[in-house]
């Protein structure tokens, strides 16, 4: 085992690498009006920039963390912080649409990677007793990135050219890149296991045609029938992924793991978690600009009382767990997230910041309470062998499930704001326009000089806002009953009934 000191050090190391994805996940946001500009994107540009991150981030995280089992997670964790930089710095220096996206899609398969096995090698580094406080600063640091990509984005795009705000990844990269080769120990799973190039197949394809579908029925809607066909087809897909992994000899994913309780419900918390939390995130930034006129700026500044309620709630969580077990404290967790939820929903366009800032404090302290102790369950029921193709399993379930809840909470928000905006007398382009986003329809009343055009989109974005938060409400609400009724009480019964076997490894693969 690793020294105290080095164990924490590594510890943040990892982090450094989770805060760069973070914060690529949201710098690109405030950055796409300027990218439309500059590089005469089409808004089916704009929106590929973004999905060709997602789709290939989608289709290698399983492959990513079995690669990391077999051929050492140290030596991928370099590979794949050495790609993302390079990848950051071809995004900053593209000079046209199409080699964004492919810079993008690079940049993709980096993180597809870096997330699995950062969280893998927690399970090697931490013991039971620790792996908890050590979730809470990586999943901390993850989650940093959304305020800090929308302050840091704005004021590099106030003062700097657009390609600035991918090359702040640089800096996080080349000290990742130092850390991680002094502080974290090489390990490995089982290097004499074959490589399932069917299961790789099926999964990659399963998940990307999946994610796409659910992508495309959040701009077209849920009646689109393209989107649910593909949508059918990326679950058939996924569903022949299974099978094959039931017949395989060497699979690429041990289903065995779901005999645990706690991998399977912490999983499935954990994704209940991201739903709310980037259900949260998707409505407040709208809200904030469109409705509230502030800059993006202004926007980051808005959301920290996400990241000081997650930081706080996860430290009481630490604490707690060991007295009173995680099915107590990720139930309590998910229902103050779906309480400050339904709260939220009574914010309207005249509502001050104090109450916003109340709710949204709220709902981060229930993510803290809930998200790190749900994945510190699936993470407990994975031997340190079968850590990277484990945590790329739990990493591939939150991030499709982060993918369908923005679907979903984006389809949502935008029928209520359709069906109420109020665009009797506007000529058919404007009146579409102000249809088709808070942003745009705010935009077009200032140009006409239609103030009552602008109350209406205040008021019918913050009623598509309700709904919204009052369906991720809801999942939080049905999660905290889960909890209750299926994950283990205890840190120590979330290990799995039947134990896992350990393949035998040689002894300097061990750490």
């Amino acid at each position: 085992m690793v020294a105290v000191k080095s164990r924490w050090w590594a510890l943040g190391a990892l982090s450094l690498a989770t805060l760069a994805i973070g914060l690529d996940g949201t710098v690109l946001s405030v950055a796409l009006p300027t990218l439309a500009r500059d590089l005469d994107a089409s808004t089916g540009d704009l929106q590929w920039f973004t999905n060709a991150y997602l789709l290939v981030m989608a289709a290698a995280l399983l492959p990513a963390g079995m690669l990391g089992d077999r051929f050492g997670r140290k030596r991928m964790l370099l590979g794949a912080l050495a790609l993302f930089g390079v990848a950051s710095a071809a995004c900053a220096y593209a000079t046209s649409t199409g080699g964004l996206i492919a810079a993008r899609a690079v940049l993709g398969l980096g993180a597809a990677v870096l997330m699995p096995l950062s969280s893998a090698v927690l399970t090697v580094l931490f013991d039971e007793q620790e792996r908890g406080r050590a979730l809470t600063v990586w999943v901390t640091a993850n989650a940093l990135g959304v305020p800090l990509g929308p302050l840091v984005g704005g004021w590099l795009l106030d003062n700097f050219w657009w390609g600035s705000v991918f090359l702040i990844n640089l800096p996080l990269v080349v000290a990742g890149l130092v850390a991680v080769a002094l502080l974290v120990p090489e390990s490995r799973g089982d290097e004499r296991r074959r490589f399932d190039l069917a299961g790789v197949l099926l999964s990659a394809v399963g998940l990307v045609t999946l994610t796409y579908g659910v992508i495309e029925a959040g701009e077209r809607g849920w009646d689109d029938v393209r989107s649910l066909a593909t949508i059918a087809a990326g679950a058939v897909v996924l569903a022949a992924f299974v099978a094959w992994q039931r017949r395989a000899r060497q699979p690429l994913v041990d289903l065995s793991l779901f005999r645990s309780r706690g991998f399977t419900w912490g999983s499935i918390l954990a994704t209940v978690g991201n739903f709310a939390m980037f259900g949260l995130l998707f409505a407040l930034p709208q809200y904030f600009q469109a409705v509230n006129g502030a800059d993006a700026f202004g926007t980051g500044l808005r959301l920290l009382p996400v990241i000081g309620g997650l930081a706080v709630g996860a430290r009481v969580a630490g604490r707690l767990v060991p007295r009173i077990g995680a099915k107590a404290v990720v139930a309590t967790g998910l229902a103050l997230t779906g309480g400050a939820l339904a709260a939220g929903a009574l914010t309207g366009a005249d509502t001050g910041y104090g109450y916003v800032a109340a709710w949204v404090s709220v709902t981060g302290l229930g993510l803290g309470f809930s998200l790190p102790p749900a994945m510190n369950a699936a993470l407990g029921a994975l031997t340190a062998e079968r850590s990277g193709v484990g945590s790329g399993l739990i990493q591939a379930l939150r991030q499709v499930g982060s993918a369908i809840g923005v679907a979903i909470l984006g389809t949502v928000l935008n029928a209520v704001y359709r069906g109420q905006v109020d665009v009797a007398g506007l000529p058919e382009p404007a009146a579409e326009g102000v249809r088709g986003s808070a942003s745009s329809g705010i935009a077009i009343a200032d140009r006409l000089g239609a103030p009552a055009v602008a109350e209406s989109v205040r008021a019918a974005f913050t009623s598509g806002m309700a709904a919204a938060l009052l369906v991720s409400a809801a999942l939080a609400a049905a999660g905290a009953v889960l909890a209750l009724l299926y994950l283990p009480g205890r840190s120590r019964s979330a290990q799995p009934p039947q134990p896992i076997p350990d393949p035998v490894l040689p002894a300097e693969s061990r750490v």
